[in-house]
């Protein structure tokens, strides 16, 4: 593959950021002041894929070309995807957008992170459950204490299973 096809996704990454972070300048006229404005988050994410994008265009431009092969196949390729396992994880995705207000933020997560996992070819239960509840647990913390973001705590018993959650976590 050809420098240029190597590096079009990355460079395209870069200028798109910078293009939506330019877009974000108007965001802070609402901001009160000594508070984060309602531009901060989506111009730190812009930010950190810029610069991921940048990295990848860096060491794209530093990576050796490949070695000329008969094969059809590239050095290196991946193995082809697998369309069940892609409309599985696109459907975990919807089922987690659909089901969070009804279950709750932590639940959903804790089962969201386990599931996804499971479709990249996790295999360990422990690796599974630390993961779903180690990440679940971050997440909260990061957007209740940290952004002060008012997740969904579901309804019915759900809502008391997140409540009883976020005092376990002194989050409440």
């Amino acid at each position: 593959m050809t420098l240029a096809r190597r590096a079009a996704a990355p460079l395209a990454g870069v200028l798109l950021s910078a293009a939506l972070l330019l877009g974000t300048r108007g965001l802070d006229q609402v901001a009160r002041g000594g508070q984060l404005g309602p531009g901060f988050w989506p111009r730190l994410v812009l930010i950190g894929l810029g610069l991921a994008c940048l990295g990848k265009l860096i060491a794209e431009w530093r990576r050796p070309p490949a070695p000329v092969s008969l094969d059809r196949r590239e050095p290196g390729a991946r193995s082809p995807l697998s369309r069940r396992r892609l409309a599985a994880a696109i459907a975990a995705i919807v089922l987690y957008v659909v089901a969070t207000p009804v279950v709750g933020f932590a639940l959903a997560t804790a089962a969201f992170i386990a599931v996804f996992m499971s479709l990249c070819g996790t295999r360990s239960v422990t690796a599974l459950g630390a993961n779903a509840m180690v990440g679940t647990v971050l997440l909260l913390y990061l957007f209740i204490k940290l952004v002060y973001l008012p997740l969904p705590k579901g309804e019915g018993p759900f809502e008391a299973l997140s409540l009883l959650v976020y005092r376990a976590l002194r989050i409440f």
